[in-house]
């Protein structure tokens, strides 16, 4: 048997040599990377409010039961039941004013005790907890924001596969800290560490992909099969979080996230080989120039917009239900599992009919349906109402991600130099952007004027940038890119004309 074992893992180390420059197995790679990044980006989502409450709950009854004085004062009577006679004696502190009388107990109600975690009462503790939520949440995507335009031109020079590995390492770091931590400021700590290592693993990744599929249907396919795993990290870090968290504990799921981190670096660590500086053959398009090209704000706005909607649902949901429909922990997190598993179909679907169907239609569909079906969001009376609502919104997000993430480097091929560590870093800031401003400002509006007018705000703005997709539609090239492309084109013609000629020429034969 151990031989057997032997020859397996031989032959399996043989195939990842012979494939190690192989494009399938990169995709594989950034696939695997954006599967974890996502399943700890959503698996706190159900954990972390009904966390902080219960702790922010005890410290609150803690500190109740201290002011309280544990003794009488002086000259008041203290009861003492008989249970031989069912009568009741008040005593008092001092020996002259103590009395013996029998008395009637009061009847009693017996009530059966709620789960306070469960079914928490809607006061002022509760709706603060949708600031601190949300500012926890967007740290994340703060950091991370503040990050990527820095990864963007660090990837130009040094290749991708050091930036890939650094992520890998941040994260796994950032999940140790979730599964340990019991405050705020280190839940807030680990959060927005997290963000660093995201964004070195999505620029990195998105890039070299881009950069190994040059062929535009090809790179569409690829980033849609890799924004798959993106959507299976959502799909199953809600509803895998709760579950955990609701019957093995905080810790558990973090430290299973922090096992398949470590294999998924092993795999990286192999066939990227991060000790290896590779730096492009040609330099980029600065980070300034690409942000200036209308084109490619109107496409990372499409990321923003569409990717606000979910994050300013994230945090604010749970505690909505908490408050309106009293459900158990694991419910929290598998009310977004409609959505998680739409935006799986909608990224694979759309991933190749998009470029059939035109990525600016697509897109434009999609910001359509986002808003249509978050502005639903508020009226489910039940954890059975938020199927729908949730998963249109879903489905309308893996629309636009799909479409808009191939049509950055499409970009970038038609109006700039083919270098494309910056421009994914511009889509991932769009992303990030969303997912900062989401819930932190979702957790303010939420507390000020209610969940449903929050819900309504972001599906009106969503609508309103739609019809700017379709300035996408056919976005002019580069001058000097058509020059060389019409040069190019000349030469093509000109040896084929040349290599038709040469086969119409025979030579005769000597007899």
């Amino acid at each position: 048997m151990g031989l057997f074992d032997a020859l397996r893992d031989f032959s399996l180390l043989t195939w990842l040599r012979e494939e190690k420059q192989s494009r399938r197995l990169i995709l594989l790679i950034v696939f695997i990377a954006l599967l974890l990044d996502n399943m700890l980006l959503t698996v706190v989502v159900p954990i972390i409010p009904s966390y902080l409450y219960s702790v922010d709950d005890e410290a609150a009854q803690s500190v109740q039961n201290h002011s309280m004085s544990p003794l009488s004062p002086s000259g008041t009577f203290q009861s003492i039941v008989s249970l031989y006679d069912n009568t009741t004696h008040l005593t008092g502190l001092s020996p002259q004013m103590s009395t013996a009388s029998p008395m009637t107990p009061a009847p009693t109600s017996v009530t059966p005790p709620q789960n306070k975690s469960d079914c928490p009462k809607a006061d002022d503790q509760l709706l603060n907890e949708n600031v601190k939520v949300g500012l926890l949440f967007a740290s994340k995507a703060t950091v991370q924001l503040i990050t990527n335009p820095f990864i963007g031109p660090l990837t130009n020079r040094i290749g991708y596969q050091i930036p890939m590995f650094a992520g890998f390492c941040i994260m796994f770091v950032s999940t140790l800290m979730f599964a340990f931590s019991s405050s705020y400021t280190l839940l807030f700590l680990a959060r927005s560490l997290q963000g660093v290592g995201s964004s070195c693993s999505s620029v990195a990744g998105m890039g070299m992909l881009a950069s190994v599929y040059s062929d535009d249907e090809e790179r569409g396919n690829a980033i849609g099969i890799a924004l798959g795993g993106l959507a299976m990290g959502v799909l199953v870090g809600p509803p895998f979080g709760s579950v955990m968290y609701e019957f093995v504990g905080k810790t558990a799921p973090f430290l299973i996230l922090a096992v398949l981190a470590v294999l998924d670096g092993a795999l990286q660590l192999f066939v990227l080989q991060p000790s290896k500086v590779e730096p492009e053959s040609q330099k980029g398009t600065s980070l300034i120039t690409l942000m200036k090209d209308p084109y490619i704000l109107i496409a990372a706005g499409s990321i923003c917009f569409a990717n606000m909607a979910i994050a300013m649902l994230e945090p604010a949901l749970p505690i909505w239900m908490m408050e309106t429909m009293c459900p158990r922990k694991w419910q929290l997190g598998v009310a977004f599992v409609p959505a998680s598993i739409s935006y799986l179909i909608g990224t694979n679907i759309f991933a190749v009919l998009a470029h059939k169907m035109g990525r600016w239609l697509c897109s434009l569909i999609g910001m359509l349906l986002v808003g249509i079906s978050i502005i639903c969001v508020p009226l489910a009376k039940d954890i059975y109402g938020l199927i729908v609502p949730n998963f249109g919104v879903g489905f309308a997000i893996g629309m636009v991600d799909s479409s808009m993430m191939p049509i950055m480097g499409y970009l970038v091929d038609l109006r700039h130099v083919s270098v494309y560590g910056s421009v994914y870093a511009i889509a991932d800031v769009a992303f990030c952007m969303g997912f900062a401003f989401g819930p932190s400002a979702g957790g303010v509006i939420a507390r000020s004027i209610g969940f449903p007018w929050l819900m309504t705000i972001i599906g009106v703005v969503d609508i309103l940038f739609a019809p700017l997709c379709f300035l996408l539609r056919n976005p002019p090239a580069n001058e000097e890119k058509m020059t060389r492309a019409f040069a190019l084109k000349c030469c093509v013609i000109k040896a084929s004309v040349f290599l038709s000629q040469e086969e119409h020429y025979t030579v005769p034969e000597e007899h």
